[in-house]
């Protein structure tokens, strides 16, 4: 027989000793044939599963904080005493080891099971009978997995539009687009998850009204569903492309696994294709048709692509990216019709399509929330703790317009993993906590082999400070404004992220 090779790295079960690792140092190793992650915490040490949950991205190279280790690539954070998925966009925990400290020697041994929380917490008010969320994206998600494994042991009911369960929105642009991912991928937990839990989805239905104070919601079908406590998930929805010619059947949007497979269909045997915007759905789309030997044309109105949000410099590096694979831009410019399979533009040019997908931005979904009477100003207004202007009615995602601590403004940002983290948030608040959110906002988008990470939210600066090569593909970007750091951008230096997230994060406690 041939000889069995272990995974690499040393034997942790034949002991470490303790002046192998200083306090947040990590030591990838393996117990039997399993990879584990040894990590020093102050005088303690714990042993992991050395992959993120989510993308199995390599926690050896995150960082260590406050008890948890965080992700390089999603920025996930774990309890490393438990294993738990602390944050968002990870929600499964991670496997622990037992480990024995004799002699300043560390030993790990067997796997332990791990708690279904690491924190109980303690609530203000009793638990409610029925939470009700309206909408099945990534804040309606998050907040039901969070309620079941905090032991909510109410009634949950997730009122949702589109006609599958909650999908992992990200990969609609990358991946999965791409044809790198099978659907299986995309769905963020199985279809039993939520007859296990208990949690009533109920797809393809529109709320029509809610009533704050008899405290019910009414479906499109008129039947009336009560509840005790409500969040308010509604998302966003792509806008309108209101030329003639907009509503053809070959002309797309992306925003649910519908129309990415509306979308995919239309890519099947096509040659051409026509994205209307330069924004990170917009781009991220053009990657992804690339990948499928598509030739595509970008039409945006602006000077560079993203240059808004990122800035002169990333946007020339960011459209400079694309064309190196092939993208044909025409910026300063916008489309005026479309009709048999051509889109005209305002500078006159016609440009052939097998199909258009426009990526022109989102609209927050407020209606809602207006006709309720909720506080509604450039997004659904909330407290610190997601609170609505009508109590017992939270809102998260897309919607909220919360008071972020760092800035100490008012934001909305439509990110997804603020989305997560949100619905966690009130989760615990719904079920009578009385938590802040207070993470500092974060997205990631990917172009080719190139993850482009954010953290922060910066509307305006006057200071754009940039450190390394931004053509080179290492580089950290912060924006500025009256010399106070307002957010910050990365290409390859994930730890420098990861810093600014938690420095931040602990200003913001101040």
């Amino acid at each position: 027989m041939p000889e069995e090779k272990s995974p690499g790295g040393p034997d942790l079960a034949q002991g470490i000793a303790t002046s192998q690792l200083s306090d947040g140092e990590k030591l990838l190793g393996h117990v039997g044939s399993d990879l584990v992650l040894l990590v020093r915490s102050g005088d303690e040490f714990f042993a992991i599963d050395p992959h993120c949950s989510h993308y199995n991205g390599p926690l050896e190279e995150g960082i260590v904080a406050d008890g948890s280790i965080r992700c390089p690539w999603h920025h996930a954070c774990f309890d490393l005493r438990t294993g738990e998925a602390l944050r968002a966009p990870a929600f499964r925990a991670l496997a622990c080891w037992a480990v024995e400290h004799r002699d300043n020697t560390i030993f790990v041994r067997g796997k332990r099971s791990v708690p279904a929380s690491s924190v109980r917490r303690t609530a203000t008010e009793p638990a409610p009978a029925r939470i009700v969320i309206v909408g099945g994206g990534a804040a309606g998600f998050a907040a039901a997995e969070m309620l079941r494994r905090e032991q909510f042991g109410g009634s949950i009911v997730i009122v949702s539009n589109d006609d599958a369960s909650p999908v992992d929105r990200p990969n609609l642009s990358k991946d999965y687009l791409a044809g790198h991912a099978p659907e299986d991928w995309v769905h963020l937990a199985p279809d039993d998850f939520y007859s296990d839990n208990a949690i009533d989805l109920r797809l393809d239905s529109d709320v029509a009204a809610i009533d704050t104070r008899s405290r019910t919601i009414t479906l499109s079908n008129e039947e009336n569903i009560a509840y005790d406590k409500l969040l308010l998930a509604t998302g966003a929805e792509p806008v309108r492309l209101w030329i003639p010619g907009g509503n053809e059947p070959y002309v797309h949007a992306l925003r649910s696994l519908k129309d990415c497979r509306n979308i995919i269909a239309s890519a099947q045997g096509a040659t051409r294709a026509v994205i209307l915007g330069a924004s990170f759905i917009g781009l991220e789309v053009a990657a992804a048709l690339r990948a499928r030997g598509i030739d595509v044309h970008v039409v945006a109105p602006e000077k560079r692509p993203m240059e808004r949000i990122l800035g002169p410099e990333l946007g020339r590096f960011i459209q400079s990216l694309h064309e190196e694979h092939g993208v044909v831009f025409h910026l300063i410019d916008t489309a005026v019709s479309i009709a048999n399979n051509e889109v005209t533009l305002k500078s006159g040019r016609n440009l052939a399509a097998d199909f258009i997908v426009a990526g022109i931005g989102v609209r927050p979904r407020v209606d809602l929330a207006a006709k309720a009477g909720l506080l509604v100003e450039r997004g659904v207004v909330v407290n610190s703790c997601l609170e609505t202007s009508a109590p017992g009615v939270y809102a998260a995602g897309d919607i909220a317009r919360w008071p972020d601590k760092y800035s100490g403004t008012n934001i909305r940002v439509e990110h997804w993993v603020v989305a997560e983290r949100q619905g966690q948030t009130a989760a615990l608040n719904m079920m009578g906590h009385r938590e802040s959110f207070a993470a500092v906002p974060f997205f990631w988008s990917q172009h080719y082999d190139v993850p482009i990470n954010y953290i922060g939210h910066a509307e305006r600066w006057d200071e754009l400070a940039i450190e390394g090569d931004v053509a080179s593909r290492d580089c950290v970007v912060r924006f500025k404004q009256e010399g106070r750091l307002q957010a910050l951008a990365s290409i390859s230096r994930d730890r420098e992220s990861l810093c600014a997230e938690l420095s931040m994060e602990r200003q913001a406690r101040v």
